[in-house]
Formats: C-alpha cells, structure tokens, sequence
C-alpha cells in the first residue's frame, strides 16, 4: 500500500503524488470510477469521464410490534362474596305431534 495523495470534498482540495501516480498507472494499477475522474481532471489521465454509480438506498422493513393494552392501576376494593340469585328451573316436558314424511310417488 502507497499513499498517493489525498482529496478534501469540503474545501475541494486535491494533492497527488504525480510521479508515484504514473509509475503505478505503467504497471497496470486500475483507479477506480471516481479516482479516474479526478486524474481525468488533474491532466494525469485521458479518456471520457466516467459514470459513477451510487448503490441505491435499501429499504429495510422493520416489524412494528403492537403493544399490549396497558392497565390503569387502581386502589382494589377488599373482596365481598355475593350470592346469586336462584332462578327456577323448568322442567315440564311439552309432547310435540310426530310430522308425517310426504310419500314418495
């Protein structure tokens, strides 16, 4: 690994190490896309600009969780037992007539 210069996108500062940069371009080093457009720009290299591809923004689906109904904490009451009221039951047998099937002709 060889430093061979750096680049400042805030103050668009550019220092390259020319020498250093043609000796490694003669042994077959490849720049990548946006390295070659700022040798492109410095005069070190030639050709056309180069399209620069910037990975779309992937878009991650969370799972929203639903949370559980929160309960009002009150004071409780003591427990009182009451009884419920009977109820009577009936249990008289109504007899219903027997329905005749129609016969089949």
């Amino acid at each position: 690994m060889e430093v061979l210069g750096s680049y400042d996108p805030h103050s668009k500062k550019t220092v390259l190490k020319e020498e250093k940069i043609k000796y490694w371009l003669g042994q077959g080093a490849q720049p990548s896309d946006s390295a070659f457009n700022l040798l492109l720009a410095k005069g070190l290299v030639t050709g056309e600009k180069r399209k620069v591809k910037m990975p779309a923004k992937k878009v991650v689906e969370t799972p929203v969780e639903i949370a559980a109904p929160v309960e009002a904490k009150t004071e409780e009451a003591p427990a009182v037992e009451v009884e419920a009221p009977k109820e009577e039951v009936n249990t008289e047998i109504i007899e219903t007539p027997a329905v005749e099937e129609p016969k089949a002709e």
